[in-house]
């Protein structure tokens, strides 16, 4: 199966299950990041980093309300995991530094933290909190810093029930864009 149809197949299995206690499905949510990333005229691998940026939370099958349970499914590090032998870094690496990009926001602006939704501040406690100056600094320092950022504004907006977007397979469109692994 080629990543296109391995990715429209995961989201056809497993995309209408709740968006960790949010009012949209994980396919409503993959969507309206996508669109946040196209109306902001990003690069296609940040457009498809944007769709696939939770799909950590497709991959495995913990309960929704994993976090209330005190659960991290850290699906940053699954999706990462799984992405990477099919995409490049451009794409992989924001998808990784999202869930940092959280805890950097919340650590260099505390208003951000008040800004967040209640299952974004459940799931911040659960993925470590505030950063250390260490990993301020590591997380600064990586190359990918900048475009893990912009993905984390995306999915703190991406999350308004009935948002008419493009479709599945209009995002599928800019795979064939991007590179694979070994490129």
């Amino acid at each position: 199966m080629d990543r296109i149809e391995l990715i429209r197949d995961l989201f056809l299995r497993r995309g209408d299950s709740e968006y960790g206690g949010e009012s949209v499905t994980q396919m409503s949510h993959a969507l309206q990041a996508a669109t946040l990333a196209e109306v902001a005229s990003s690069p296609p691998a940040l457009i498809v980093a944007a769709l696939l940026h939770d799909v950590g939370h497709l991959l495995h099958d913990l309960p929704d309300d994993s976090p209330d349970r005190g659960l991290d499914d850290r699906h940053e590090v699954s999706g990462f995991r799984f992405l990477k032998r099919h995409f490049e870094a451009d794409v992989v690496r924001p998808v990784r530094l999202h869930v940092d990009a959280k805890r950097y926001l919340c650590t260099v602006d505390p208003e951000y933290l008040a800004s967040l939704s209640r299952p974004s501040v459940v799931s911040f406690y659960l993925q470590g909190g505030e950063m250390n100056r260490e990993e301020l600094e590591a997380f600064r320092d990586d190359p990918h810093f900048e475009s893990a950022v912009e993905l984390r504004r995306w999915d703190d907006l991406a999350k308004v029930n009935d948002w008419l977007t493009p479709d599945l397979d209009h995002f599928l469109g800019y795979i064939d864009r991007v590179g694979t692994p070994a490129e």
